[in-house]
């Protein structure tokens, strides 16, 4: 390819990226269903997608945006086979009813990196077969500009090193597609922002994902933080929230020094008013960063939660609960806008 001929294929990317597809502002809550019970199950008895009703009060609070986990192995039953048909209708069918309430729909995989229990990577699993993963979503959904490409939810024991080469591999392979959509790239350890820089056994994430690029410049970090003790999401607690919100700023300046952009996929508080509390901060931290943070989703909505499960965002005979109503003036209308940053 010669250079003129390099150069107007990067203007007509660029062209297409600022006419089709915006910078997204992306804030509102994961919708939890179609990653429930054993695989493959059976679909609205062991796991189910969330309904149009769902979409619709999400983007009624002033939610732009839902973060929709959903199983590889059910999508994709064989390894570099095509999708089942009936699986990815049901996704589709989710994807266009969000996006007909308004909302951007984060599409995300939610498997820590194994498929079928193998890791990525290993010899049971090996990279090809997540890239193929890639291509394939990529080419469905290249089409549709309200759709933004999660690759994998929480990785876990697989090396930092290994880990940014395997995302590298997929974000080349979306690429190549000629897809043009936001990419969110998590790292290793559950892609905690509390360990983001520590020396881990696999590794450090600051170090090794600093690596991975995207030549459209249209890539963001994704990181999970919980508030209770060990940062795991696991107890309604929250006296992990003062480290977990120094986190937060912590990565804000990682962000900033290498000109990258991150996005807070998951973090929970329960109705404790001190956790409360924690939560609204640690949102406002983000909405006063736009240059650094594209957005944020908290965890977690969905009719099939348990009403005891503390970190339910789905409301109450009485009313919406104190999480939910605390984030509401935090999303699209009350929040401070994203700052674009003449980002094409």
């Amino acid at each position: 390819m010669s250079g003129k001929t390099a150069l107007a294929v990067a203007l007509a990317l660029a062209t297409a990226v600022s006419q089709a597809f915006a910078e997204p502002c992306l804030r509102g809550v994961n919708l939890s269903g179609a990653d429930f019970g054993p695989t493959p199950g059976r679909p609205n008895f062991d796991y189910a997608y969330p309904d149009a009703a769902a979409f619709d009060r999400l983007a009624a609070n002033g939610g732009t945006a839902v973060r929709l986990p959903f199983r590889w192995e059910r999508l994709q039953p064989k390894p570099n086979a095509p999708f089942d048909k009936g699986e990815l209708a049901r996704l589709d069918g989710a994807v266009k009813a969000a996006n007909a309430a308004g909302l951007t729909v984060i599409v995300d995989p939610h498997d820590y990196a194994y498929y079928r229990g193998k890791r990525i990577g290993s010899a049971d699993a090996p990279v090809a077969q997540f890239v193929d993963l890639w291509k394939r979503l990529a080419t469905h959904f290249k089409g549709n500009p309200r759709t933004v490409f999660s690759l994998m939810n929480e990785p876990y024991d697989v090396q930092a090193a290994d880990w940014a080469k395997t995302s590298q591999a997929a974000v080349d392979a979306i690429r190549k597609t000629g897809a043009l959509q936001m990419i969110i790239v998590p790292g290793t350890a559950y892609t905690g922002a509390h360990s983001w820089s520590s020396e881990l056994a696999v590794g450090r994430n600051d170090v090794e994902m600093a690596r991975v690029s995207d030549p459209l410049g249209r890539m963001a970090y994704d990181f999970h933080q919980y508030l209770d003790a060990d940062f795991s999401g696991r107890q309604p607690e929250c006296s992990g929230a003062e480290r977990a919100l120094k986190a937060i700023d912590d990565v804000t300046a990682w962000l900033r020094a290498g000109g990258r952009r991150g996005f807070l996929g998951e973090f929970a508080a329960s109705e404790r008013p001190d956790c409360v509390a924690a939560l609204t901060a640690m949102v406002r931290k983000m909405n006063d960063a736009p240059d650094a943070w594209i957005g944020w989703t908290a965890w977690g909505a969905g009719a099939w939660w348990p009403k005891d499960y503390p970190f339910n965002l789905e409301p109450t005979d009485a009313g919406e609960r104190p999480q939910m109503a605390a984030l509401k003036p935090l999303m699209a209308n009350g929040g401070s806008a994203c700052d674009l940053g003449g980002r094409s």
